[in-house]
């Protein structure tokens, strides 16, 4: 079993502060970056959840290591959270997965890539945290009853079948075969909300396959809050790998369909469309994108389910309050190859306001051409690509989702300073908001 899924081992070793907001709680109780907190109350803390479980009372008594000796730090809310960030775990006190996915991106990145890039988390921990998905098949009992009794909802589920034989071959017939809807029927039962990913593999889990495990997901509504359903995602490094392809046009296109009829179902039966499918199988389609209504609060947009939809329309309606800038600027805009029509489109109003973008697709050549996400660009391949281009304008503006870790590199390590030095152009990284790339576009 991996490490962190058995609390039997969990030593109280307790969390770091990171940074202290000013004029906050923590800031007037004296805390500081550095200190480590291993105590609430008297109760020892293992990790970041036991913080926020016993940091919620309203009289803290901090137990606190500084300079290798303890302090008692005493707080009274007032509302509002403490101010504290705590620094991330570390790798090794990560819970990593068992399985061996047949699609795991992974095991599909090419070597030579730094450490943190092959780690495989499986953690309920940093699901209830920051989101990720995990598979529920590594869970001992003590973990089960820490997600019940410190309330860890909700959780991000990858769930791809419920058929066992069909999840188990999904999940590279790993060692540890716990059937899942049990365990979500025991989470259900406890109150934990959930939000399952189904990753769709043709000829694996689509068709009656994918149609039994949305029924399935549905009947535990609304404990499961939300099914998304995403395409797998296959690059060039798949060297003695099961065999895997891409959704094709027409497939695509079907699969719109069959997600819309089912939505209008179960928006009749539950109150809420309750399956939802990423974008990319919309662009894929050539499909029109649902209104913003239809995301229902847009609950798994991290998951590439409605981010689209969702910056168009806060794009469209900043560039309806844009004025003309006082002197004309052109920007060269870097997306990937499957947006980039899309976003070419869009920011054409700003031509006649005084700025010229032009947005360059970027083939994927690092992983390969089936990727065309503009989260997985590599420095080395924007570098390659605008290299060729005849011109480059004013600046390069760079998808901040492209950008990894707090060094701000790409994948493969490239700074955007080094595409600077290269390109001899300013390079910005911009987020991927409206308003943060309008003001990118227009401000120098």
């Amino acid at each position: 079993m991996s490490r962190a899924c058995s609390e039997g081992d969990d030593a109280a070793e307790g969390v770091v502060v990171a940074a202290v907001r000013r004029r906050s709680l923590a800031a007037a109780a004296g805390l500081r970056p550095g200190d480590r907190i291993v105590a609430i109350n008297g109760t020892p803390l293992r990790d970041a959840i036991d913080f926020q479980f016993h940091a919620a009372d309203d009289r803290l008594r901090l137990t606190v290591e500084r300079d290798a000796g303890a302090r008692r730090v005493h707080v009274t809310r007032r509302g509002g959270d403490l101010g504290v960030e705590l620094v991330p775990p570390r790798p090794r006190d990560i819970a990593t997965c068992a399985n061996k996915c047949v699609f795991c991106f992974i095991h599909q990145n090419p070597r030579g890539l730094r450490k943190s890039l092959y780690v495989k988390d499986d953690d309920f921990r940093l699901s209830f945290l920051h989101g990720n998905y995990i598979t529920l098949s590594d869970l001992d009992d003590a973990a089960l009853e820490r997600i019940e009794t410190q309330r860890l909802s909700p959780l991000y589920v990858s769930v791809h079948a419920t058929d066992p034989e069909l999840r188990h071959a999904l999940l590279g017939r790993p060692r540890h075969g716990a059937e899942i809807l049990p365990r979500m029927e025991r989470l259900a039962r406890a109150g934990i909300r959930m939000h399952a990913q189904i990753v769709l593999c043709p000829d694996w889990n689509d068709g009656a396959h994918l149609e039994r495990t949305v029924v399935d997901l549905h009947r535990l509504h609304p404990h499961v809050t939300t099914a998304a359903i995403v395409p797998v995602g296959l690059t060039r490094h798949r060297e003695r790998l099961p065999q895997l392809r891409l959704l094709m046009k027409e497939e695509a296109r079907a699969l719109v369909a069959t997600v819309e009829r089912w939505q209008r179902e179960f928006l009749d039966a539950l109150g809420s469309r309750f399956v939802f499918l990423a974008d990319e199988v919309y662009l894929q389609a050539g499909a029109p994108l649902p209104e913003a209504d239809a995301y229902e609060g847009f609950p798994v947009a991290e998951d590439g389910i409605g981010l689209v939809r969702r910056f168009e329309d806060e794009l469209e309606l900043a560039l309806s309050r844009v004025r003309p800038v006082t002197s004309s600027r052109t920007v060269t805009v870097v997306t990937g190859a499957l947006y980039a029509p899309r976003l070419t489109r869009l920011l054409e109003p700003l031509t006649s306001r005084g700025v010229a973008a032009q947005v360059v697709a970027v083939p994927n050549d690092f992983f390969g051409r089936t990727i065309s996400v503009a989260g997985l660009l590599t420095g080395q391949d924007i570098q390659r690509h605008l290299a060729g281009l005849d011109r480059l304008g004013d600046e390069v503006l760079v998808p901040a989702a492209a950008v990894r870790d707090a060094d701000g590199v790409f994948l493969d390590d490239v700074t955007p300073a080094d595409l600077a030095r290269d390109l001899g152009v300013p390079v910005r990284v911009v987020e991927p908001a409206a308003r943060a790339l309008l003001r990118a576009l227009r401000d120098p």
